[in-house]
């Protein structure tokens, strides 16, 4: 799944042709919603800021893992999340079930 807002370069023939040739379903968010995704923008800001934005990956695999580790390894499992009263994802997710 491709989420995007309507940008031209989103909506563009081209690029739902390119979409749709390699299987993935685009999303956009309504006209003038800009809470459609801003979960989605706060976290690809965070993963820019604290994890690609200073490096170089010489290929995809090496990309796809290191995005896999800073999700996994980081963001899900320490990162504090003020949204979330400044736990992580997962200690948030461990309460909920206790509660």
């Amino acid at each position: 799944m491709h989420h995007s807002d309507q940008g031209s370069q989103y909506t563009s023939e081209q690029f739902q042709r390119l979409l749709a040739d390699n299987g993935i379903t685009c999303w956009m968010s309504r006209a003038g919603n800009v809470w459609d995704n801003s979960v989605m923008e706060s976290f690809f800001s965070s993963l820019k800021t604290e994890r690609t934005a200073r490096k170089v990956y010489r290929t995809r695999n090496e990309t796809r893992a290191d995005v896999f580790d800073y999700i996994e390894r980081f963001y899900n499992p320490r990162r504090r999340h003020s949204k979330l009263g400044y736990l992580s994802p997962m200690e948030f997710e461990a309460r909920a079930m206790l509660a």
